[in-house]
């Protein structure tokens, strides 16, 4: 006979309450009656793609806040994210020169017109931050029992020498500068920040320039495994940003990129990875970007979860391309901590407390994994791993939240935290999504089989009203319910 147990996430004032209890499993043949109503049918024998695991960013920011702890606290908030006993995660990205959660803008090297052999590449601004936390983290996830991390670098911006002045945005989304969101802006001269396009007389020594610095990522130790061409492909941000059209990336990838990469004995090691940003279009790029020659050079599709949901677009991304590894690279809460919404930075009312604020966060975010794994997803990694009370710090105004928030060099976790646990710390490396189905949608499911032959489901209610079910799987019974507004696991083992 199975054992099941349930971990459920309640939010109380604000604070995560975590409560883990042994659920009675029975025999379908026991029961008194033939279930009908109320059931979620789990096909453990029918499985989808594989779930590789869930990260989070180290940007310069987060490794800033956190190498500004003492050590006792700065490794307790590691052990949270990187442990055997916390979040598991197993990805970690940053970020390629300076992104905008830097302090600062800068690049490897500061004037490559001057430099065009790159004699003067250096990584002395990584080693100030990010990369003795990467190692702390690596260090920590290795002795936890937790397994060795895969690393994603992904660029912002080429250096801006080698870019075209910036052209006038089309983005209709406010935090990327659309409406709402208007900035004074230089349309004259070449900038890190504000988009602009790489000349393509330099696409041959970016593709060096990348190689350059994932070579000496390698050579500290940082197993890096993954690239993504640009962060935010058609997203001219204020801040640093490079904008691209799909036939421009194709040939940078297949005429520069890819070649670079294979003389440098990188093709097989490190995976490249298209797209990285919003949802809504992801499937057009994809459709772009693969055919029969670059297919072998295009490990995965990167995708972020601004646009809205468009899990549709994610499985026919999947159904269309089997083979490719998708991959969500960033998400967060439009909102510094302590605001309720985006629109406060903008001097707008208050619509929602921090509180409700937090807690709506954890449920898109549970939401958004959720209808992400059911559409194909394979891999998952969040933004910031921790940013401070302000949402930076970084070289822009208007920072954005984070599931740990630094004050006073210690260190709050909030139920986004808790929930993305859920789904990290239950779904281990190498699981597979099996089939289900369920009587109704007030609660939102995913359920997965482990290497371990454990069975974890994941179930949502973000409704007011507590959902009760049983679960048939194997020839047994689970009753269990899930309390209004919270976030269960069950792990059913033999």
């Amino acid at each position: 006979m199975m054992k099941c147990r349930q971990i459920t996430t309640y939010c109380a004032d604000g604070e995560a309450i975590v409560k883990e209890q042994l659920l009675p499993v029975t025999r379908e043949s026991d029961e008194p009656v033939h279930l009908e109503s109320g059931v979620i049918n789990l096909y453990p024998e029918i499985t989808y793609q594989e779930i590789e695991g869930f990260g989070c960013a180290i940007t310069e920011t987060s490794a800033y806040l956190l190498s500004g702890m003492e050590e006792a606290a700065r490794k307790d908030v590691l052990q949270k994210f990187f442990g055997k006993d916390g979040s598991r995660f197993h990805f970690i990205r940053t970020h390629i020169d300076s992104c905008d959660y830097s302090l600062e803008e800068y690049q490897a090297v500061k004037d490559p017109l001057q430099d065009p052999e790159l004699l003067t590449f250096s990584l002395e601004r990584d080693r100030r931050y990010i990369l003795p936390v990467l190692k702390e983290a690596l260090d920590i996830s290795k002795e936890s029992g937790n397994g060795e991390i895969s690393v994603l670098l992904s660029p912002w911006s080429p250096p801006y020498q080698w870019k075209t002045p910036p052209a006038r945005p089309k983005n209709d989304a406010g935090v990327y500068g659309g409406p709402g969101h208007e900035r004074k802006v230089d349309y004259t001269t070449p900038s890190r920040n504000n988009g602009g396009s790489l000349k393509p007389e330099f696409y041959g020594s970016w593709a060096k320039y990348l190689v350059k610095y994932i070579q000496a990522y390698l050579d500290e130790g940082i197993p890096v495994t993954m690239l993504t061409m640009q962060n935010e492909s058609i997203a001219a941000t204020d801040w640093d940003s490079c904008v691209w059209t799909a036939e421009e990336q194709k040939k940078f990838l297949k005429e520069f990129l890819y070649p670079e990469m294979k003389r440098a004995g990188l093709a097989e090691q490190v995976g490249i990875y298209i797209w990285d940003h919003n949802k809504e279009r992801v499937l057009e790029w994809a459709l772009d970007m693969i055919d029969a020659e670059t297919a072998e050079m295009i490990q995965g599709i990167a995708f972020h979860w601004y646009s809205g949901d468009h899990f549709e677009a994610i499985q026919l991304t999947h159904e269309k391309f089997p083979d490719k590894v998708l991959m969500l690279t960033e998400c967060c809460g439009l909102h510094a901590p302590g605001q309720g919404s985006f629109w406060e930075s903008m001097g707008l009312p208050k619509t929602k407390t921090p509180m409700h604020a937090e807690a709506d966060d954890a449920g898109e975010y549970a939401h958004d994994i959720i209808g992400n794994l059911n559409a194909g997803m394979n891999r998952w990694i969040d933004w910031n791993l921790c940013v401070d009370e302000t949402g930076g710090p970084r070289h822009i105004p208007n920072g954005f939240t984070a599931s740990c928030i630094v004050e006073s060099r210690s260190a709050r976790l909030n139920m986004t935290y808790y929930y993305v646990k859920h789904f990290s710390h239950y779904i281990l490396p190498g699981a597979r999504r099996i089939g289900m189905s369920r009587c109704d949608q007030k609660t939102e499911v995913t359920a997965v089989k482990n290497p371990d032959g454990s069975v974890a489901v994941v179930a949502l209610n973000r409704g007011n009203e507590d959902a009760f079910y049983a679960f048939r799987v194997e020839g047994c019974c689970v009753r269990f319910g899930v309390p209004a507004g919270t976030i269960s696991t069950l792990v059913l083992e033999q």
